[in-house]
């Protein structure tokens, strides 16, 4: 390492008086303006990572479904994973580090990482295409190569997309090919064939999908991707970025919360919509019965369907492979009941967010997991993937066989990685087609428990402190017990609290027998969440 260098281009990337930042979940997220210093750190980081682990490292400059004047950076792992837990501690000291402590921070990481400062790095950049993530990407690079790394600039990529690009890199192309046309191939190529079986007779209208893609990246993708799709799919991009400002009243974020359809889309009777968030890595769908009423189907709805397919044929396989559905708190308490009690699958709950999911999913042989908020996909065990390929050669009975071919058609056509709206996007279509299901059959396979999200400004958010896959208030004292008594006023009820992994917000969550009901219970949870939690600004208004 060249202190010199370190400190001549850290200057060109000063860190703003005062400014301390988390690394969460989704990696830093904060106004735009304020990220130069962290994408260069991150780009140090990435070079560290990638040495200590002897393999390519991702780094995604997004901030999802943020405002379009936020962006973000999030590190990916050689599997396509999220960044280690242990590695999100240095990621926060490096961005935190004031100009004159850089050099000794990476020092002291190299010492607890065990990192060699003389090995080759490799790191992969991509970006989103929010009118700031250019310039930051460049400041991620020159993170890079003052460390002495090498790079590969993907330019504008969906999340996903990164995410498949590193482990197909660090797989050494077992995975796929680390380019943008090799993923195009094998997810078109995968649909293609599980649409084959489909009876031609399923008329035109069934097939056509509408996708508001948030005003962001998935518009671009989508569109150099339709060349590749049989001519069968019929699909009309909304929101594609030329007009309107990303995540602006539309995506998939903004569908879910708000549970009214985007704007800019035009939604006739029946017609079967779905959204992406802004950098893809979210979908849910939704339609308009005859009636003009908005039906929203989530994440919960969305796993519930991928199981009941994939069930069906595991169970023609005649293989004992373990299956379950991991979901969070947030999850309707109806999928929860139509999953363990009607299709008698194992259903496990886990804390909020994507990593503890995916983590909990890979136990199983088939693991599916969503958030309700639609980010999601589904992992197959090594054993269980080489088992079905085996059997969709070699299997003699037909019917094994040509059920062992979807399944692997299936592997193939998910992105196993990391929730991609593209794939999950194709994964859902071909379902649908293959059962033959409109989407108001899919609708009505279990009626989801109205619900409430709600926000109530605190003035520190970790006054609140959550157990049991965070399901119960731990802290302040009498929070719980305070829920207990409200939640035991209504049929059906169930209500949790969380505090944001990202402002000092508390996260309220309601659900009971009907759409008051879970309003009132809201409401008189954000009060509690209020009187006992140290309330910022106008107590809850109903």
């Amino acid at each position: 390492m060249d202190p010199e260098a370190l400190k001549k281009y850290s200057a060109l990337h000063p860190k703003p008086a005062g400014l301390s930042l988390q690394y969460g979940t989704a990696g830093f997220r904060t106004r735009a303006e304020q990220l130069d210093h962290v994408m260069f750190r991150m780009g140090l980081l990435a070079v560290l990572r990638s040495r200590a682990v002897g393999a390519t490292i991702g780094v995604m400059v997004t901030a999802s479904h943020n405002p379009e004047e936020d962006n973000g950076v999030k590190l990916i792992d050689p599997l396509g994973e999220m960044l280690h837990p242990s590695w999100e501690e240095y990621a926060t000291q490096l961005a935190n580090a004031e100009e004159q402590e850089l050099q000794q921070v990476i020092t002291e990481i190299c010492q607890k990482a065990a990192v060699n400062q003389h090995k080759d790095a490799s790191v992969f950049v991509g970006r989103d295409t929010r009118p700031s993530s250019e310039k930051l990407s460049q400041s991620v690079i020159d993170g890079i190569s003052v460390l002495g790394g090498q790079y590969h600039d993907y330019g504008l990529v969906t999340t996903p997309q990164l995410h498949y690009m590193v482990c197909c890199q660090n797989t050494q192309g077992q995975y796929g090919k680390a380019t943008l046309e090799g993923y195009y191939e094998k997810l078109s190529k995968a649909f293609t064939e599980l649409i084959k079986q489909v009876n031609t007779g399923s008329g035109e209208s069934q097939r056509r999908l509408k996708i508001d893609c948030a005003n962001g990246i998935g518009a671009l993708k989508l569109s150099e991707m339709k060349p590749y799709f049989p001519k069968e799919v019929l699909i009309h991009l909304y929101n594609d970025g030329t007009k309107e400002k990303l995540n602006h009243l539309c995506g998939a974020d903004f569908v879910k919360v708000h549970q009214e359809p985007p704007r800019g889309i035009d939604m006739k009777p029946n017609e079967r919509c779905c959204s992406f968030d802004g950098d893809a890595d979210r979908i849910v769908y939704y339609y308009k019965d005859a009636a003009g009423r908005f039906h929203l189907i989530d994440g919960d709805k969305i796993a519930t369907l991928i199981s009941i397919f994939l069930k069906e044929l595991l169970g023609k396989v005649e293989q004992p492979l373990k299956m379950a559905v991991v979901q969070t708190a947030y999850a309707n308490g109806s999928s929860t009941r139509y999953l363990e009690e009607t299709l008698k699958v194992p259903v496990h709950c886990v804390k909020t967010g994507v990593k503890h999911l995916h983590h909990k999913a890979q136990e199983f042989d088939v693991g599916v997991y969503f958030e309700a908020n639609g980010h999601g996909t589904v992992l197959f065990s090594k054993a269980a993937e080489s088992k079905i390929r085996q059997l969709a050669r070699e299997e003699k009975d037909d019917k094994k066989r040509e059920a062992a071919k979807v399944l692997e058609h299936m592997i193939d056509l998910i992105n196993q990685t990391v929730g991609d709206a593209i794939s999950d996007m194709l994964v859902i279509e071909a379902i649908l087609a293959l059962k033959g299901l409109t989407v108001q059959q899919w609708d009505a396979i279990y009626t989801d428990l109205p619900n409430r999200l709600l926000k109530v400004q605190v003035a520190d958010r970790r006054v609140i402190a959550t157990g049991d896959a965070e399901r119960r208030a731990l802290t302040p004292a009498g929070l719980q017990e305070e829920l207990d008594g409200l939640v035991g006023k209504y049929r059906l009820a169930r209500a949790f609290v969380r505090p944001s992994g990202t402002e000092d917000v508390v996260r309220v969550y309601a659900e009971a027998d009907a759409q008051e009901n879970a309003d009132a219970l809201a409401h008189e949870v954000s009060l509690a969440v209020y009187n006992l939690a140290g309330g910022k600004g106008a107590p809850p208004q109903p």
